[in-house]
């Protein structure tokens, strides 16, 4: 699938989670992506991002603008080299937290998303993917 536009962000700090909304938004809005997807995806990158840094101890963003045929597409690529979670079944779970948050954040950002991966080894860290495909 090719991509047609990529860029890469830190995750060290909250001012880099602001920083993560704002150009998940330029792009959405760039890409011609309708509003209600555009929040879909703007809340699933914050949520992802916050977990990236609260709970990975930091990592990145690496952003890609897909074109299939006629659709389009953005993925985002979360990473960390955090602690890794131990049960994924148990993290997709809702209401499930490690920390003090509301359990939301990875099944939350699932169900915003049109494709969600995750994979995840303890004590080497975390990945997310997430794709919104425009219109869809």
């Amino acid at each position: 699938m090719p991509v047609i536009k990529r860029e890469a962000l830190p995750i060290q700090n909250e001012t880099d989670i602001v920083k993560v909304r704002q150009v998940v938004r330029n792009w959405s809005v760039e890409f011609r992506f309708g509003l209600v997807d555009q929040t879909k995806l703007i809340t699933a990158a914050s949520e992802i991002a916050r977990n990236t840094f609260y709970y990975g101890k930091g990592g990145s963003l690496q952003m890609e603008a897909l074109q299939e045929n006629s659709r389009v597409g953005l993925r985002l690529i979360f990473e960390d080299h955090g602690p890794g979670i131990p049960n994924i079944e148990l993290a997709m779970t809702d209401g499930y937290t490690s920390g003090t948050g509301l359990g939301m954040g990875l099944p939350g950002a699932k169900r915003l998303s049109n494709e969600f991966e995750i994979s995840s080894k303890v004590g080497e860290g975390t990945r997310v993917t997430i794709t919104k495909w425009k219109g869809h």
